[in-house]
């Protein structure tokens, strides 16, 4: 067992298991007493590359040496490289860059916010989901779909609709009933949620129904985006696109970066005095956005986040999807949930000692959102250490 790691200055904001991370390589990282794990969590889905990826950590070094940050008062010039990349591969506008998902997920209810406002909408409406889950400043929480994201931070910001993910009736209610809605957010594949996706023709449904509304459409892939499913972005199954993107995360690969992606409805909402940021778009996080691209493109990484995504769904149907107390396993490529239908917390301290490093997210809901890089035998290591510890777990507990 591990001895647990005191850090007394720190606000107390996190439940942390008590090991201590030094380095990492690959899918492989280490703690501060020399023990090595599989990382099946990529910092939750932020490690696009894995660790130490040798033509990620040259580029980076290269540009700390010429400039981290200037602010956005002067032009910067890899903020435009970034950009473009970003909307070659969605068929979009423009960009707005910042530090986070909370952020980019900030900026897309502004731009709903100003978007009705710019038609006379002056309590605009935004539809949000159940289980959804936006980030944790008071208007990203307050669209967010958990009790327990809500409590003690009432009241809540107001302007919200909440409807379930995958009820289009539901939605076309709304439609029907409140004519102040300017947009419809959601997430593609909801993580913190528990990996619940929206279907494909329920998406393809919604962006009918914002077309005949003049809604926008705003699909939140901070998590799911960046080829986690095996397409540069999740909703790109669908064969749709949205008007508002916010992505984070897996963008600069461990560099915190985040960004709004827009098309040509919502492009120029946002005008100068609007919106803006101090740190959002300096030159170090745009490196590494640009690099993590380029890398994914070169290495085949969306193929592979396919393949290998497959490859552990299959794999983990084939040794617990008959047994008693799973419920379902879901998701796509490297964004999977094993569904128990029961509690599951202590299943993170169990991996932990068998050296795995996973989540568990709504509480009954195992996760895995390895890097980009993982091989074939990678995955079956996380599979062959994960399912006896499911096996075990469930045999000593029973439904709640």
């Amino acid at each position: 067992m591990n001895a647990p790691v005191s850090m007394p200055h720190v606000m107390p904001t996190y439940g942390r298991l008590p090991i201590a991370l030094s380095h990492g390589e690959g899918v492989r990282v280490w703690d501060t007493d020399g023990r090595r794990y599989l990382d099946a969590l990529a910092g939750i889905a932020v490690n696009t590359l894995g660790h130490k990826h040798p033509k990620l950590v040259p580029a980076l070094q290269d540009q700390v040496e010429k400039m981290i940050h200037c602010c956005n008062y002067y032009q910067v010039p890899l903020q435009e490289e970034l950009a473009r990349l970003l909307v070659e591969r969605s068929g979009m506008t423009n960009v707005f860059f910042c530090n986070s998902g909370l952020e980019a997920n900030e900026a897309a209810l502004k731009i709903a916010r100003k978007f009705g406002h710019d038609k006379g909408i002056h309590r605009a409406e935004v539809v949000v989901y159940e289980k959804a889950f936006h980030g944790r400043s008071i208007a990203t929480l307050s669209a967010t779909g958990n009790p327990k994201v809500h409590a003690g931070f009432e009241p809540l910001v107001e302007g919200f609709v909440r409807v379930p993910l995958n009820d289009i009736a539901a939605l076309e209610e709304v439609a029907r009933t409140r004519p102040n809605v300017t947009a419809v957010f959601l997430e593609v594949i909801q993580g913190e949620g528990g990996i619940n996706p929206a279907r494909a023709e329920y998406l393809q449904a919604v962006r009918a129904l914002c077309d005949k509304q003049g809604w926008l459409l705003m699909l939140d892939e901070v998590q799911c985006g960046m080829g986690r499913t095996g397409k540069w972005f999740a909703h790109q199954w669908a064969g749709i696109q949205p008007d508002v993107m916010p992505l984070a995360k897996g963008l600069g690969s461990g560099v915190p970066i985040g960004a709004v992606v827009c098309g040509p409805k919502a492009a120029n909402v946002l005008q100068p005095g609007n919106h803006g940021t101090t740190f959002g778009g300096n030159p170090l996080a745009m490196r590494a956005g640009v690099e993590t691209i380029k890398i994914i493109e070169e290495e085949q990484l969306l193929a592979n986040a396919d393949r290998i995504g497959k490859h552990i769904h299959d794999a983990l149907v084939r040794e617990l999807g008959e047994l008693k107390g799973v419920s379902e396993i879901r998701g796509q490529g490297l964004m999977i949930g094993i569904e128990l239908d029961r509690p599951c917390g202590v299943l993170l301290q169990r991996a932990v000692d068998a050296g795995l490093l996973l989540s568990i997210t709504a509480d009954k809901v195992i996760r895995l959102l390895p890097a980009l890089i993982i091989t074939a035998e990678e995955a079956d290591e996380i599979v062959a250490t994960l399912v006896p510890l499911v096996k075990t777990f469930l045999s000593e507990t029973s439904a709640a």
